[in-house]
């Protein structure tokens, strides 16, 4: 398979190979290794046929189970399943109505507070926490094809582990911003005429605002986990040792095992 950044899945957006970046110390990340996308739940066959051909060996689910009882995965066959919910209920508002958001999102600035405050939590509580912990021992445990992780719309749970994986194998942190940030570009056809969709339905201007914020990513969510990180712990390092606990021994093998 070519080494492409955006996968060409047909019933599903946001599915990107991580191959190709470099680390601070000469490295690449292989291709066909590790590969962050949105939800499963809309694949067809060719789609799960182009995964399999990968092939994806652990399908990572990020989602809440309210999300995932709702719109389970189709699972390539050639993966194990495993569900690591990073929040008990689906905090990023992806997967709710427009008339739940409304309820909440006529005021303006609430899409944005409500993102930065989503962002806080997945850098503290319990539930991220062992998520995250858990997709780190997957990716210990698998020695070829690629480990798969997702969220609904494969931006901010997903981008979070993106950004914690890419830390750990030593990826300058630029390049890890560059890389959450893409999803707005790769995702910007959809969002446009989805909030174009909702102008023409009346909606209000404040409430489309705010749902644009939570729609997409933005330089300040990331940044508020950064800066919870680092206030906590001193740096991104110091969090993935003390907080999700990976030894000198888990980085330098997470290296081994996804670096050329």
């Amino acid at each position: 398979m070519a080494n492409k950044r955006l996968l060409p899945i047909k019933n599903g957006y946001n599915f990107r190979d991580l191959g190709g970046y470099p680390t601070t110390d000469g490295h690449t990340v292989k291709w066909h290794r590790i590969i962050r996308t949105g939800s499963l739940a809309r694949l067809d066959q060719p789609d799960l046929q182009l995964l399999e051909n990968i092939p994806v060996n652990v399908d990572i689910d990020l989602r809440a189970p309210d999300e995932i009882t709702a719109a389970p995965d189709h699972v390539p066959t050639t993966a194990k399943y495993y569900r690591l919910s990073v929040f008990d209920a689906d905090e990023t508002d992806a997967s709710h109505s427009d008339e739940e958001i409304a309820a909440q999102m006529q005021e303006p600035g609430n899409g944005y507070r409500h993102m930065l405050d989503v962002y806080r939590r997945m850098a503290t509580i319990d539930s991220a926490k062992k998520a995250y912990q858990q997709m780190f021992a997957l990716l210990l445990e698998d020695r070829d094809g690629a480990v798969l992780y997702h969220c609904t719309a494969g931006k901010d749970r997903t981008g979070m582990a993106s950004f914690l994986i890419l830390s750990a194998l030593g990826v300058d942190q630029e390049i890890i911003r560059e890389d959450y940030l893409l999803t707005n570009t790769v995702t910007q056809d959809f969002r446009n005429k989805w909030l174009q969709s909702m102008r023409d339905k009346g909606a209000s201007e404040e409430l489309v605002t705010n749902r644009a914020a939570l729609a997409s990513v933005a330089p300040d969510y990331l940044a508020t986990a950064i800066k919870v990180i680092n206030t906590n712990y001193g740096d991104v390092d110091h969090y993935l040792r003390e907080h999700l606990g990976l030894s000198k021994n888990d980085l330098a093998q997470l290296r081994q095992l996804y670096l050329d």
